[in-house]
């Protein structure tokens, strides 16, 4: 007789089925329309496949593409395996190694053959093509479990040495998964998949392009070829999503920042910043802006020294946990001979500091702490260093050297709460001056970390606690706990800003650490007149200057608004005539505090008017002899229509109030 297992439903109902039924039976049980919609299971909680059989009782769920955020990250997945089959179909002897899904797609790192050579741009609607002739093929996607040698010989013959590598250094004991496409191409996979390649939309994705990309992240590993693509569960949504991609590509901060002259990278210092005047008038204005902020918080502002001794960072726990991403500097004197090495094997070792956080501490050390004179909260503009690899730098978004709005408050016990709920007011008001909305989450204890249970348990139930209090913890702020994602000495609360064209962007945060300063030994004389620790809430609202540069520079497409803009008015001139008036209203916006220029070029003013759009100045000031005659001008502002004509006394008072930053307004 056959053993029966019990199948609960998520609307609380209960089936009695034979071992070994698959999720994919249940739903045909169901209904014909369910069985057709339903793509995967989530058997306890857990997305599986939907022909994976069931072995015990189970709580059931099938998923659908209702369930948007789970039938995506499945279908994405199948996208990067019938690319990574493609591909190999198109050219053989190509090498296959990883393929995960993104966050808006797929991609999947190859090894050419030595004769082809990395792949192209231009050879991606071939590969388009061969994948859609997998996917109209409805190929069944089977998962098999195989044994460990059993599947490394299987590579090592099939000439798959990067698949080979990898399953021979996978942990003893763990189950080695495969999935065939067919009768034939597998790929070493934990899966979910669907149940078969036809599952897929064919006209929901499209191959974006080509980069190169290193064996595991790697620069001293062989060097791939990735290949990109954008997948979903239908093409409306695709659609859609390139119209995103292509309003991004306008917003695109590289080439804004070019053309309005704020900044450029070059290779003779990778993933640091070279800021011209424009770009720098920028980041001067958010400094002023964030020190009124900080000021009007009670912080007190610091400055740290870049490099302090390796063994500083030894005692902190970072070097152990963080000295990849370090700078390391030898502290001695090189070698300045033809020969030898330039660093002796004896030289000490110290860092350019990645974070600012213990020298804080240290900051915090120097004298007799008081449970009065907590909260203490200090504040930097820090700059910092994280040896990140050339292929992960991005414009200002991702950079070897950056500032931080950084600040560490250290607090008793039963401060905490409160603090946090303070920095939540001041994240908000600050994140509104610029035009955004967000979302909090609460990012969780890592598998990896310091501290005990306990500790973990206090500090993620203050930060929720605070969070609830401010009345932040609704759907309206999207508030959500994210399991694992927090830093390994503390939870964290993360802001998550949403720009102008819907993207996300994770900026703010707050964390409530009690690891560091214990290793550090941070302390205060308690009330009861013995020493305890203070907690210690890591926090920014910017995260770096330049990365909050880059995303204000897309959110806005360059347009920033008068308050931020480097330059704020030009004044143009039609005629020559009209020069010495042009001179005298410049003077006057700028004793009136705008920052504003002149062009009195000997050009026609329409070519005047387009270059200054494209620097994206707010306001254009044209003075022809009409204009000097009657004390007024004809103001062109960015993104509207026509002009208007006014008095420069009543332009100058717009543009004036336009130009204060908006925590100065009354």
């Amino acid at each position: 007789m056959s053993e029966m297992i019990r199948v609960t439903l998520p609307d609380g109902s209960a089936r009695e089925v034979v071992r070994g039924t698959t999720a994919a039976e249940i739903a045909a049980d169901i209904g014909a329309g369910l069985a057709k919609a339903a793509l995967a299971a989530k058997v306890n909680g857990e997305l599986r496949d939907i022909m994976r059989p069931l072995e015990a009782d189970t709580n059931l769920a099938l998923v659908t593409s209702r369930d948007e955020a789970d039938a995506l990250e499945l279908v994405r997945h199948d996208y990067a395996h019938v690319l990574a089959e493609a591909v190999q179909n198109l050219f053989p002897g190509t090498q296959i190694t990883f393929g995960p899904s993104t966050n808006d797609g797929f991609y999947y790192d190859f090894a050419p053959t030595a004769e082809h050579g990395p792949f192209r741009d231009e050879e991606l609607p071939l590969i388009e093509e061969e994948m859609r002739r997998i996917i109209a093929a409805d190929l069944p996607l089977t998962r098999e479990v195989w044994e460990r040698d059993a599947l490394i010989a299987k590579w090592q013959a099939d000439g798959e040495t990067f698949k080979a590598e990898w399953a021979a250094e996978l942990p003893q004991g763990e189950e080695l998964t495969v999935y065939r496409s067919g009768e034939g191409w597998m790929d070493m996979c934990r899966g979910p998949h669907l149940a078969s390649t036809g599952k897929l939309d064919p006209a929901a994705f499209k191959l974006t392009r080509v980069s190169g990309a290193y064996w595991r992240g790697d620069q001293k590993n062989a060097q791939l070829s990735r290949i990109y693509g954008t997948g979903w569960l239908n093409k409306k949504q695709l659609a859609e999503h390139l119209v995103r991609l292509e309003e991004a590509a306008k917003r695109d901060h590289r080439r804004l920042g070019q053309e309005m002259d704020l900044f450029h990278l070059q290779q003779e210092a990778h993933g640091s910043v070279f800021w011209h005047p424009n770009g720098f008038r920028v980041w001067r204005e958010l400094e002023a802006y964030m020190r009124r902020a900080i000021d009007g918080a009670g912080y007190q502002e610091v400055k740290t020294p870049q490099v302090m001794d390796a063994r500083q960072w030894e005692q902190s726990g970072h070097w152990g946990k963080y000295r990849e991403n370090m700078f390391v500097i030898p502290d001695e004197v090189p070698n300045t001979e033809d020969e030898g090495p330039i660093v002796s094997d004896a030289a000490e070792w110290m860092a350019l500091k990645p974070m600012n956080c213990p020298a804080h501490v240290l900051i915090f050390r120097q004298g007799m702490k008081s449970y009065r004179d907590l909260p203490l909260r200090l504040y930097e503009n820090g700059c910092c260093h994280r040896n990140e690899p050339h292929g992960a730098l991005h414009g200002l978004m991702r950079v070897r050297q950056f500032t931080q709005d950084d600040a560490h408050i250290f607090c008793r016990e039963d401060q905490i709460v409160e603090e946090v709920r303070n920095f939540c007011a001041l994240a908000d008001r600050i994140y509104k001056d610029f035009g955004f909305t967000y979302a909090i989450k609460l990012a969780l204890r890592p598998e990896k970390r310091f501290g005990s249970e306990e500790m973990w348990d206090k500090s993620e139930d203050e930060l929720r606690n605070a969070v609830v209090e401010a009345g932040l913890a609704t759907e309206q702020y999207g508030w959500e706990e994210l399991p694992g994602e927090g830093a390994f000495y503390a939870p964290k609360l993360e802001w998550h800003l949403t720009d102008a064209i819907g993207r996300t962007w994770q900026v703010g945060t707050i964390q409530s650490d009690r690891v560091l300063p214990d290793r550090l030994d941070a302390s205060y004389i308690g009330e009861d007149g013995e020493r305890h620790r203070p907690v210690m809430l890591h926090r920014a609202i910017f995260g770096s200057y330049e990365r909050f540069i880059g995303i204000l520079i897309e959110h806005f497409a360059g347009r920033f608004p008068t308050w931020l803009a480097p330059v704020q008015a030009v004044v143009a001139t039609i005629v020559s005539d009209a020069d010495d008036y042009a001179k005298d209203a410049l003077d006057q916006l700028v004793a009136a505090g705008i920052r504003a220029d002149s062009d009195l070029r000997n050009e026609k003013i329409n070519y005047k008017v387009r270059e200054h759009s494209l620097a994206k100045v707010p306001h254009l000031l044209v003075v022809g002899k009409r204009e000097a005659e009657e004390g007024t001008v004809a103001i062109r502002t960015l993104g509207q229509d026509g002009q208007r004509v006014m008095p420069l006394a009543e332009a100058i008072a717009m543009l004036k109030t336009e130009a204060t930053p908006p925590d100065l307004r009354d």
